[in-house]
Parts: C-alpha cells; sequence; structure tokens
C-alpha cells in the first residue's frame, strides 16, 4: 500500500476551512432552538422533544452520504458535491426557520413550520459537516491525523464562537432583543441571516482549494484492489467486519453525546431561573395546571443571550484544549481527563447563581468537547482500511445520533420526575445528569484498544 505523504500546514487547514461556516450554522441552531420553540410557544416538560429531528436526520442522512461518496467521482471530487449541496439547502433554510413565527401563523402552525425547517436545517447541515471528516480520512496519513481533526477541532470551536456570539451582538448595537408575543427577537433572525452568509463563503473557500485524490491514486494509497472493487458489500455486512474501536469508541460516545443534548436542552430554563431570576407564570396544558418560566419577559430573552455568551465561553475553552490535546502523547488519558474536567464543569453549574462565575463552569465542558471533537475520529480512521470510509464514519454518525434520540426521548420523563406539583421544572438538575454521563463516558475510554 502507498504511503500518503505528509501534508503542510495550510493544507491541512484548507481541507477543514469550510467547517468553520458549518459550525457557526450547528451553533445557532444549538444555542437557539430551544429558545425559538419556547418563545413560540413550547412547554418546557415537552421541550427535549422537539431536538428529536436533528439526530434522526443525521442518524439516516450521514450513511447514505458516506455510501454515495465511496462510489462518486467527479471532476469536483467525490466528497465535495455533497459538501456544496448541502450547504445551499442549509443557507436557504437559515434565512427562514428563525422567521417561524413572522409569517401570520397561528401556534400550532408556526410550531410545524418551525419543526419542518429544523429537520432540513439538520439534514443538510449534516450533510455539509460529513465530507470534512472523510476528507481527513481520504487525504491524510497516520501521523498526521491527530494533527488534522485538531484543526478542524480549532476551526469547528472557532465557528460555534461567533455563532453563540451573534445574539449577544446584534443586541449590543441597538437590534431589538424582545419582540411580539410568539415572535423571534430581530437579534435571533439576523444571526441566521449573517451565519448563512458566511457558510457559503467557507464552503466556496473548501470547494475551490482542495483537490481530492482521483481514483486511482486514492486506491494506491488506500490499499484497494481490483478485487476488493468488485465485493459486494452492504452497510449491515460492514458493521458485523466494523473494528473494535469503532464499538469501543462508540460506547464513549453515547455517554458524551447524551450529555451534550441535555446540556443544549435544558441550559436556556436553567439560566434564565437560576440566574436571571425569570418571572413565571401558570398555564393549562390539558387540563393541568404548570408553572412555567414567562419566555417573553426580557429576562428570559437576555438569559437566552447569556447562553450564547456561555456557549462561546465554552468554544474559548474548547479552541484553547485543541491545541493542548496534541502535546499529550497517551491519547487515551487526553481523552479522559477532558472528559472528566467537563463532568465537573456540568455539575459545578448545580451550586453557581452568579452569570460571571459559570465562565468557570464552561470553559471545563469545553474541554470534553475538543476531545469528542478530534479524538474518537482520530482512533477510528487509524482502525480503517480499505474503500468504504465514508460509510463507516457515516455509520459511526450513529453512535452521535443514538444517544442524543435517547436523551430527548428520556428528557422530559426525568425532568417530571424532579418536578414537584406547583414549582418550575428544575433543569440544572438535567445538566448534572449530564456531568455523570461524562464521568462514565471518562471510565469507558479504559476499554478502547488503539491499532
Amino acid at each position: 500500500m502507498k504511503k500518503i505523504p505528509d501534508l503542510g500546514f495550510w493544507k491541512l487547514w484548507n481541507i477543514s476551512f469550510g467547517f468553520f461556516g458549518v459550525q457557526i450554522a450547528y451553533a445557532l441552531q444549538s444555542a437557539n432552538i430551544s429558545r425559538i420553540f419556547s418563545t413560540l410557544g413550547a412547554d418546557p416538560h415537552s421541550l427535549s422533544y422537539f431536538w428529536i429531528l436533528p439526530p434522526l436526520a443525521g442518524i439516516i442522512v450521514q450513511p447514505i452520504i458516506g455510501a454515495l461518496s465511496d462510489r462518486t467521482w467527479t471532476r469536483f471530487g467525490r466528497r465535495i458535491p455533497y459538501l456544496f449541496a448541502g450547504a445551499l439547502v442549509a443557507v436557504c433554510v437559515m434565512c427562514l426557520l428563525p422567521n417561524a413565527g413572522s409569517f401570520g401563523m397561528t401556534v400550532s402552525a408556526a410550531m410545524v413550520f418551525g419543526l419542518i425547517s429544523l429537520m432540513f436545517l439538520d439534514t443538510s447541515i449534516n450533510m455539509a459537516m460529513q465530507p470534512f471528516k472523510m476528507m481527513v480520512g481520504d487525504m491524510v496519513n497516520e501521523k498526521q491525523k491527530g494533527l488534522a481533526y485538531s484543526i478542524q477541532s480549532f476551526l469547528c470551536n472557532a465557528g460555534s464562537l461567533a455563532g453563540y456570539l451573534f445574539p449577544f451582538i446584534f443586541a449590543a448595537i441597538g437590534i431589538s432583543n424582545i419582540a411580539p408575543k410568539g415572535v423571534i427577537p430581530d437579534s435571533v433572525i439576523y444571526s441566521f441571516y449573517i451565519g448563512a452568509l458566511i457558510l457559503i463563503l467557507c464552503v466556496i473557500y473548501t470547494s475551490v482549494k482542495v483537490k481530492e485524490f482521483p481514483p486511482e491514486e486514492y486506491a494506491a494509497y488506500h490499499g484497494i484492489t481490483h478485487e476488493s472493487k468488485k465485493e459486494k458489500t452492504n452497510m449491515f455486512k460492514l458493521l458485523v467486519k466494523a473494528p473494535k474501536a469503532f464499538w469501543t469508541v462508540g460506547l464513549v460516545q453515547f455517554f458524551c453525546w447524551a450529555a451534550f443534548m441535555f446540556m443544549w436542552t435544558y441550559t436556556n430554563g436553567t439560566v434564565a431561573l437560576n440566574v436571571f431570576d425569570t418571572p413565571v407564570i401558570t398555564t393549562m396544558t390539558n387540563g393541568v395546571s404548570r408553572v412555567v418560566l414567562d419566555t417573553q419577559s426580557a429576562q428570559y430573552q437576555t438569559a437566552g443571550d447569556w447562553v450564547g455568551i456561555l456557549f462561546a465561553v465554552q468554544a474559548i475553552g474548547s479552541v484553547i484544549w485543541a491545541t493542548i490535546i496534541p502535546m499529550i502523547q497517551n491519547r487515551k488519558f487526553a481523552y479522559v481527563l477532558s472528559l472528566v474536567l467537563g463532568g465537573i464543569g456540568f455539575i459545578s453549574i448545580f451550586f453557581i447563581h452568579n452569570q460571571y462565575a459559570l465562565f468557570a463552569s464552561f470553559i471545563l465542558i469545553g474541554c470534553a468537547w475538543a476531545a469528542m471533537l478530534a479524538l474518537p475520529f482520530t482512533i477510528l480512521t487509524n482502525a480503517l482500511t480499505g474503500g468504504h470510509m465514508g460509510t463507516y464514519l457515516g455509520l459511526f454518525n450513529g453512535t452521535i445520533c443514538v444517544p442524543q434520540i435517547v436523551a430527548v426521548s428520556l428528557g422530559g420523563i426525568v425532568l417530571k420526575i424532579f418536578t414537584s406539583p406547583g414549582s418550575v421544572a428544575p433543569e440544572v438538575n438535567m445538566l448534572v445528569l449530564a456531568g455523570v454521563f461524562l464521568i462514565i463516558g471518562a471510565g469507558c475510554v479504559s476499554i478502547i484498544k488503539e491499532r
């Protein structure tokens, strides 16, 4: 098998640069979906169910994109056509989703519109995101994969930082941060517009700068013989033949991604209640009286902006930690340390009621996020050979999507267990549970066997 040559830093950078724009879109979605649906009128006990569409889209779309791109060869490349198509759809949806409450629809109609938009947004983001991981697997040798995925993690978190800060910045320069009942504030709407513009520009840059290997060269680098090209296979056969690292890293992924789904779903309510003293109101749902946060209040919208700041702090912590991870020679130790620090960050939120003190918690959470973006893919792609890199990475996305589906399916039930009659849902308990999950994930790292 021919060895893939070392690539210069800027070639590694160009392969992943478009990820910066994709992650801005993902950050805007992560930080604002709970806020958008709460503003439209969603019940906080049902809020987790609005998050089930993104991972469902991912578990279906990414294996398909991986399998199709494994068999695609065009003059534009094999992964880049899917990257570009996904980005175009994402741009269109990003201009529609935050306007769910602005078209004069009823609350239920606005909810349906928002859900459909969310489904298309996450499907397109998944379609645009996966090719970057595949291109590193295709074009970077084993020695440089750790660095390549760390660069990707850096760009990912830099994009997150920008996406999280946009609503806060727009509000700070005077764009309205409040709106009539059921309407999303302009500060959020404009953030999605700017994010869409940056996304398409970044994807165009990568599409122009990166030239993927032609079929013959790719086959030589990845040990693909003429006989193996003729071999009939499918996703189920590939799963059976998957290297052990696929499953052991997947177990760690389960606890990590469930934890972060809890964070994306419940941080808004936690910060609004525990830090900004958001007023509460009593509502009737199916004949049941419930005490909920007043999502139309200035305090709630201010808390929503502050959540963006906290997620930005998390991104800063991730950017810094992503530069440290490659310096730690023992990759498994780096993985364990990162997840434990993140677990401590989540649990500490329970004890903190000052908006600035929360910075420490989210910097620690950022350490876990940096490791989750880089180390699993480094370990897995180093264990893979042959011509099914894209399919395996698409299937591996199931280890990201399944835990999110489990988390959103059970999140509302668990939250009800924590909620006493006549009180506001203590969403901070879900973040403590997230911390416990990360620490369990750190314990599971011990069973990973690296190649």
